[in-house]
């Protein structure tokens, strides 16, 4: 089975830069996309923040994020990376990888695509 393991969390203040990083634990697979989500307190659902797609490299964003974090892979480790600057205290969620096995056709920032799940790494944004 294949798992995800998201690192590079934790506290920080506004205005400060983290970097997330996703790893496939248990081998490695072919992707047709890897995808970061989060869930803020109290959400209701996650929220598809960035995509890569293994095949193209091209990156898509949320309009939350745009200009301010950048998504990118490894093809060889089958990492995925999230460098996010400018940080506020809104960015305060939970952060979550997934990743896509084939194309089901879907919009990139619908958590139906995805095929396996990381547990998720903390980031606290205090001001």
């Amino acid at each position: 089975q294949v798992r995800l393991v998201e690192s590079g969390g934790g506290s920080v203040q506004a205005g400060r830069s983290l970097r997330l990083s996703c790893a496939p634990s248990g081998g490695i697979y072919e992707t047709f996309s890897m995808a970061w989500f989060r869930k803020n307190p109290g959400g209701k659902e996650r929220e598809g923040i960035a995509v890569v797609y293994t095949g193209s490299g091209n990156a898509l964003y949320a309009d939350s994020v745009k200009g301010r974090f950048a998504a990118s892979k490894d093809n060889a480790k089958n990492t995925l990376y999230l460098q996010m600057n400018s940080l506020t205290p809104e960015d305060t969620a939970m952060y979550y990888c997934a990743a896509s096995f084939y194309d089901d056709g879907g919009m990139w920032y619908d958590d139906n695509e995805y095929h396996a799940w990381g547990q998720g790494t903390q980031v606290t944004v205090v001001s």
